[in-house]
């Protein structure tokens, strides 16, 4: 078990959606970044969902393309994102952390390496949004074998067989992207969100997010009335680079007060 399972299993008894919160690491810079991690809790987070900056964000749109920019800009590499998780573990051993980012980092790092430090750092999970399902059985196996979930995706666009596939062998949650587009981008309607959601649903027995286009808590209520998490990057992104750490968790109270109200 991880801190993800007792998080997502309380969530379930207490029937309402729980809060996502996407930060990327080293945004936009390490001190900030850490005294942000450490407020999420208290400010309503459910999981830190933490950034691993990457040069090449493909599936970010414009805000979270600035969000790793900046962190990179700032110094920020993969050792120093496991520092960021060890440094926020040194007051908080509860609340879930789940590593977002892309492959190539990790295969320059060391894959094997990579998992045994994220798990050493007290991290819960990963999200590699370009590892293909056909490449993930091995990587999701080393990361069992290290207490870590390889959390897997879909999309409005994945069909059935392919959802089937996607599927088979997840762990923690899945994580799904609600708009066949980047990050940020125009939420589709609260029907076609309920049918795409139930289909996932149709193919796992885990609990579902979604993610890519809540911006308000108006919005996060609606997906909340059909997911079981609801994930939120840009526009907590855009708080912190616009407000600070102090807006930027005002916009965490928000959006969590929605959920749980």
């Amino acid at each position: 078990m991880t801190r993800l399972d007792p998080t997502l299993h309380a969530l379930r008894l207490s029937g309402r959606s729980g809060l996502v919160a996407y930060f990327a690491a080293g945004d936009p810079d390490p001190a900030t970044s850490l005294e942000l991690l450490r407020g999420l809790p208290a400010a309503g987070a459910d999981v830190i969902e933490l950034g691993m900056p990457f040069s090449d964000p493909v599936a970010d749109g414009p805000v979270l393309q600035r969000a790793n920019a900046r962190a990179l800009a700032g110094g920020q590499t993969l050792k120093r994102t496991l520092a960021l998780v060890r440094g926020f573990r040194e007051t908080d051993a509860k609340t879930p952390v789940v590593l977002m980012g892309y492959l190539n980092p990790i295969l320059r790092y060391g894959v094997a390496a990579f998992l045994a430090d994220a798990a050493a750092a007290g991290a819960d999970g990963m999200i590699l949004i370009d590892l293909p399902i056909e490449h993930a059985g091995e990587i999701g196996a080393q990361a069992r074998a290290h207490g870590l979930h390889l959390i897997r995706m879909s999309a409005p666009t994945s069909g059935d067989a392919r959802l089937a596939q996607a599927l088979r062998g997840a762990g923690g949650f899945v994580y799904h992207v609600m708009l066949a587009g980047t990050t940020g981008a125009a939420l589709p309607d609260e029907r076609r969100i309920a049918q795409d959601l139930e289909r996932v649903r149709a193919h796992t027995r885990l609990p579902v997010a979604a993610g890519f286009g809540v911006r308000s808590p108006e919005e996060a209520r609606l997906v909340g009335r059909h997911a079981d998490l609801v994930a939120v990057g840009s526009r907590l992104a855009e708080a912190l680079a616009e407000r600070g750490v102090a807006g930027a968790l005002g916009e965490v109270r928000a959006l969590a007060a929605a959920l749980r109200g």
